[in-house]
C-alpha cells in the first residue's frame, strides 16, 4: 500500500509539475497564434515575437488601383505571418530596398513582448521616410526587436507611394464619393491605423495608447495625420522626426499655389484612366512625373499629399496656425546635417560659386526674399558656397516646417523638440556629418544595419549608450506623453520665447534651439510664398 501511495503521489507530482509549465508557459509568451479580424495568424519568437507581413487592406489592383483602402479578405485556417510583404511600387533608387514589388503590398508588421493578450502595451506604428516615393516598412534598420524589448509593441506598415499613392486625376475625382482624388497613401496610413484600433488588443497592445511615428516622408506623414480630421481619435501621442512639407510648397488639387499647376491638371497629362489602369506597374513607374519641387530640384518626383478639401480640409500649414489639428503630445526634431545626404546624391551640384548660389536663391524664393536670405547665409569664396547651400535646405525644408508646427502646437499641447547632432565615424567618414535619417539606428538599435555604408567604419559603445538613450526617451514619451523619467536627460518642454531644446550628441544636453532668427526670417518667406499664391488663387476664381 505503502509503494501504491508513492507511486500515486509520484504520478501527481508530474502532472502538478506539467501544469506549473503550462501555465508558465502561457504566463511567459504571448501564443504565437493570434486572431485578427480577418483569420489566424501565425508568428515566431520568444520573448518577442514577431508577426510579419499581415495584409491590412486588399491589394489596390484592377479597378481597386488609385480608390481608397477597402478591407482585407478574411482566410481560413491559420495563416503564416513569417515573411514580410512584397515592397510597394517604387523606382529602383533607394539602396537597401528589399527587390520584390507588387502592387499586393498593403501588410504591416508587428513585434511583441506582451505576455498576454491582456497587457495593454503601448504601441508604436512606424511610418517610414523616401519622400512619398521610396521605401518599405521591411528595410532592415527598421527591424522592431530591440525597440520591443523596451516595453512596448512595434508596428511597421508599407503604404503606397509614388504616382500609385498621390496620382490626381479629373477621372478619378469624378469616380469619388467625396470628388476628390489623390492622397491613397495617407488613406493607407489611417486604414492601418483603423486596424490597429481593432486588432492591436489581441498581440498585447493598448488601442488607447497608440503613438505614431516616422522619419523624412513618415515624419511628414505624421504632420498630416495631425492635420487630417480623418485620423482623428486614431492614436494618442505623436513623434516626427525630420518632418518636412507642411510649410512648405504645396499642391492643391484643383487650384495653381506655390507656383505648381493644379494636381489635376498635372495628373490629366499623364493619360486617361481606362488606360493607366491597364497598364502593368513596372510601366507606370517608367511614366513621366510631374514638375519638380519648384525651390529645390531634386532629381525624383514630386508626387506628394494634396490639399483636396476632405483628407485636408485647407493648407495644412493655416490649420496648425489656427490650432485646428489632432490636439496630442507631440515630440519633434530635426538633425544638424538634413542636406548632406541628398547633396552627397549629387542634387544641386551645380551651385559652385557665390554668384550661382544667389541666383538659385533668386529663382527659388523670388528676387527680395532671395537677397534676404543671402545675407542670412553668406557666401564670400566658393569655399563657403556648399555650405550654405546645405544649411539653406536643412533650415528651410526641415527645420522651418518643424518649428512652425511646434509653435503652433505648444501652446495647445505639450510638446518635446529634438536636435540629433552626432557625428559618428560613418558621418565623418563620408563627410555628411549628422545626416538626414542618421537617428533612425539609435531609436531602433539597428546599429548592425547601418542607413549608410562607410566601409570599415561602425558604430561604438558612444553611439550605443546614446541609442539606449534615446529609445529611453522615445518610449518614455509613448508610455505616457512625457519623456522625462527616472535615468533619463531632463527635457524641457519646448515654449515660445525659450524655445529650449534635447540636443542628442556627444553629450545629451538641454540648448536653445539654434539658428532660430534665421528660421524666423524662413517662416516669413514661407508666409509671403503662401499669401502670393493665395492672392493667384483668388484671381483665378474671380
Amino acid at each position: 500500500m505503502a509503494t501504491q501511495r508513492a507511486r500515486n503521489s509520484s504520478h501527481w507530482f508530474l502532472l502538478i509539475c506539467l501544469a506549473l509549465i503550462c501555465t508558465s508557459a502561457s504566463l511567459f509568451a504571448l501564443d504565437p497564434v493570434v486572431r485578427t479580424e480577418s483569420g489566424l495568424v501565425r508568428g515566431a519568437g520568444t520573448d518577442v515575437i514577431v508577426f510579419k507581413g499581415i495584409p491590412f487592406a486588399a491589394p489596390p489592383v484592377g479597378p481597386l488601383r488609385w480608390k481608397a483602402s477597402q478591407p482585407a479578405a478574411p482566410w481560413e485556417g491559420t495563416r503564416d505571418a513569417l515573411e514580410y510583404c512584397a515592397t510597394c511600387p517604387q523606382p529602383p533608387l533607394l539602396p537597401g530596398i528589399p527587390p520584390k514589388q507588387s502592387e499586393d503590398c498593403l501588410g504591416l508588421n508587428i513585434w511583441t513582448p506582451a505576455k498576454t493578450s491582456k497587457d495593454k502595451l503601448p504601441v508604436m506604428v512606424w511610418i517610414h521616410g523616401g519622400g512619398f516615393l521610396l521605401g518599405s516598412g521591411t528595410q532592415a534598420h527598421y527591424e522592431g526587436e530591440v525597440l520591443a524589448r523596451e516595453g512596448v509593441v512595434v508596428v511597421t506598415i508599407n503604404y503606397r507611394l509614388g504616382i500609385f499613392g498621390f496620382l490626381a486625376h479629373p477621372e478619378l475625382s469624378g469616380e469619388s464619393p467625396q470628388h476628390v482624388s489623390g492622397n491613397y497613401g495617407l488613406l493607407d496610413q489611417i486604414a492601418t491605423l483603423k486596424w490597429v484600433q481593432r486588432n492591436i488588443a489581441n498581440f498585447g497592445g493598448d488601442p488607447k495608447n497608440v503613438t505614431i511615428f516616422g522619419e523624412s516622408a513618415g515624419g511628414a506623414s505624421v504632420f498630416s495625420l495631425l492635420a487630417s480630421p480623418l485620423a482623428k481619435g486614431l492614436f494618442a501621442r505623436a513623434i516626427s522626426e525630420s518632418g518636412t512639407w507642411v510649410f512648405t510648397a504645396i499642391r492643391h488639387l484643383r487650384e495653381s499655389a506655390y507656383g505648381y499647376e493644379a494636381a489635376e491638371q498635372a495628373g490629366a497629362a499623364t493619360g486617361d484612366l481606362a488606360s493607366l489602369r491597364s497598364m502593368s506597374f513596372q510601366d507606370i513607374v517608367k511614366l513621366k512625373h510631374p514638375k519638380p519641387d519648384v525651390f529645390f530640384d531634386f532629381s525624383f518626383a514630386n508626387y506628394r499629399p494634396v490639399v483636396d478639401g476632405w483628407v485636408f480640409p485647407s493648407d495644412p500649414s493655416e490649420l496648425f496656425e489656427r490650432g485646428d489639428f489632432n490636439q496630442v503630445p507631440l515630440l519633434t526634431g530635426t538633425n544638424a546635417d538634413e542636406a548632406a545626404l541628398f547633396m552627397s546624391m549629387g542634387m544641386l551640384s551645380g551651385i559652385k560659386t557665390p554668384d550661382a548660389y544667389r541666383a538659385w536663391l533668386t529663382a527659388s524664393f523670388g528676387e527680395g526674399p532671395g537677397a534676404k536670405i543671402a545675407k542670412a547665409y553668406p557666401t564670400a569664396t566658393d569655399a563657403d558656397v556648399r555650405d550654405a547651400v546645405k544649411q539653406v535646405i536643412t533650415d528651410f525644408i526641415f527645420v522651418e516646417s518643424t518649428r512652425a508646427i511646434a509653435l503652433s502646437a505648444q501652446s495647445k499641447v505639450p510638446v518635446y523638440f529634438y536636435r540629433f547632432s552626432r557625428v559618428n565615424a560613418i558621418g565623418r567618414a563620408t563627410k555628411m556629418g549628422a545626416h538626414h535619417g542618421a537617428e533612425i539606428a539609435y531609436i531602433f538599435g539597428t546599429f548592425n544595419t547601418p542607413m549608410i555604408n562607410a566601409p570599415g567604419q561602425s558604430y561604438d559603445d558612444s553611439d550605443r549608450a546614446l541609442g539606449k538613450a534615446m529609445r529611453g526617451a522615445w518610449v518614455q514619451f509613448a508610455k505616457t506623453g512625457n519623456p522625462n523619467g527616472a535615468g533619463l536627460a531632463e527635457w524641457p518642454a519646448y515654449k515660445a520665447g525659450s524655445e529650449r531644446c534635447l540636443d542628442f550628441g556627444d553629450s545629451v544636453t538641454a540648448i536653445p534651439l539654434p539658428g532660430a532668427s534665421r528660421i524666423d526670417l524662413l517662416y516669413s518667406v514661407f508666409k509671403e510664398l503662401r499669401s502670393a499664391g493665395q492672392k493667384k488663387q483668388q484671381l483665378s476664381r474671380n
